[in-house]
């Protein structure tokens, strides 16, 4: 377990320092104001304690990725480890410190309008559509998967479409109330719970001796049964998202950005909860690995059960956790995703009253926002979502990747360190450029060709990044040598 052990080790350290690195390089001030406290309409923008804002955030941004995610992903082998590792702690928790931190600086703005100032309005406009587009995806299918599981469990009691029903209806109302009504008081109770789950599946690795496969240089070889077909660079970054790096994060981050009475609570809360869904992720890949007998025996079971990996979630629970390991594993696959369904409708609701400038205070306002984008996830819900959702793999680290960059200019105008997202930006490029070219969702050209233009995309941006780093620094010292 030396690899196990040293990555989370290796994770809580990185909270620890690279987290406070990152923070004072923020600048972090626990005197000013947030808009929790400055915006305060009832409803959005509502201070809550952070404790509670964290296990919110943790549930929100988990879902069911940290878990389904690293079950897919530790059929590569064990380096899925370092992706984890070197991916939440680098990439993942910075993005999701500075998507939060931005957004209480910029009054709770939504992703897309603060991607809009650093990246310009083409951006925006671009953001605006395809980050509302994502929200309700994840919406509509977050509605089929969590009905169909009640209807099974059931035994088919009313049928999918009257689940379907009462799922809306949840999210109806968990979009509409005020942050504190029913998210509030759900969300940390099910985010403790998911917390619960992982750390008793840890304990069961310690106590049951369960062999974990040690990261050496014979296991950077590629373990899954369709090698040729997912090659690790770059099929890994894209199975393995909300355990290491995910768009949909910076998605949710305003929502608790609304709520925050103090900066440096950002560290705990947005860098925190990242973090912690890493060890969630590193948990699961490792104990995926070695409950089966091996990475090879874990390939066997996955294309046994067709990728269906609630099916080793369930396995893994039941038999290590007992009883309460058969709840939690409820737990995992019907509320986690459900959590996540209701808060992506909330955040389409907010992108969409950004743009519009509609105040969300007055209850007729929520429900006219909320209503066409539900009419159309309902919509949505009655097609076959499996080609539109292998898209949404590639869409999420796109987006990871386009916050990234806006973060990157961020730190360039404020003169600080923005290496630090700036190579996160480009491994992320050349992730998503590699992959578009390469799936059969994309372009299937060769792997070869496909990380040639994954690469020379990654350049470009670069050199056009540095043609702009130097103009902004020439205006600025023309605007300094006009004042003086």
């Amino acid at each position: 377990m030396i690899t196990f052990l040293s990555a989370l080790a290796f994770l809580l350290l990185g909270y620890h320092f690279y987290g406070r690195f990152v923070e004072r390089m923020a600048g972090a001030d626990p005197g000013r104001k947030t808009p929790a406290i400055t915006m305060n309409d009832g409803v959005d923008y509502l201070p809550l304690p952070w404790w509670k804002i964290f296990l919110i955030q943790f549930l929100n941004i988990a879902g069911l990725g940290p878990i389904f995610g690293a079950v897919a992903g530790a059929m590569w082998g064990p380096v899925a480890f370092l992706w984890i590792v070197l991916g939440s702690v680098f990439g993942g928790a910075v993005h999701d410190y500075f998507s939060g931190m931005l957004s209480i600086r910029h009054n709770g703005l939504s992703i897309s309008e603060i991607t809009g100032i650093y990246l310009g309005n083409g951006m925006k406009q671009f953001m605006r559509a395809f980050t509302v587009f994502l929200m309700v995806i994840v919406g509509a299918v977050f509605i089929m998967g969590p009905a169909k599981i009640l209807s099974d469990m059931t035994s088919g009691f009313g049928g999918v479409g009257f689940w379907v029903t009462i799922v809306f209806i949840y999210y109806l109302a968990a979009t509409m109330l005020p942050i504190d009504k029913l998210i509030g008081k759900l969300y940390p109770i099910f985010g403790f719970s998911l917390l619960f789950m992982a750390v008793g599946l840890m304990i069961a690795i310690l106590v049951k001796g369960i062999p974990i496969p040690e990261l050496t240089v014979e296991s950077f070889t590629n373990r899954h049964h369709a090698s040729e077909q997912f090659p690790v660079f770059p099929m890994l970054f894209i199975t393995i998202a909300c355990g290491a790096i995910s768009g949909f994060h910076a998605t949710q981050s305003p929502l608790m950005a609304r709520c925050i009475t103090n900066e440096k609570y950002g560290r705990r809360v947005f860098y925190g909860a990242m973090i912690s869904e890493a060890v969630v992720a590193m948990i699961w890949a490792a104990i995926s690995m070695s409950f089966f007998g091996g990475v090879g025996k874990l390939n066997d079971v996955m294309i046994a059960q067709q990728g269906n990996a609630a099916f080793v979630v369930n396995e893994i629970s039941n038999s290590l956790l007992g009883k309460v390991g058969g709840l939690l594993a409820l737990l995992g696959v019907v509320a986690a995703p459900i959590t996540s369904g209701d808060t992506a409708f909330r955040s389409a609701r907010l992108i969409v009253s950004d743009f519009l400038k509609f105040p969300q205070g007055p209850i007729r306002n929520r429900l006219l926002v909320s209503i066409p984008i539900f009419v159309i996830g309902f919509l949505l819900t009655q097609i076959n979502f499996g080609v539109i959702w292998r898209y949404f793999a590639w869409s999420n680290q796109t987006l990871a990747t386009i916050v990234l960059w806006a973060v990157t200019v961020y730190l360039m105008q404020e003169n600080k360190l923005y290496q630090v997202t700036l190579l996160p930006a480009l491994f992320m490029t050349t992730v998503i450029t590699t992959y578009l070219f390469f799936a059969p969702e994309g372009f299937s050209i060769t792997w070869a060709a496909s990380l040639t233009v994954g690469l020379t995309a990654s350049l470009l941006l670069y050199v056009l990044f540095d043609r702009y780093r130097r103009k902004y620094r020439r205006m600025e010292k023309k605007l300094q040598y006009e004042i003086d």
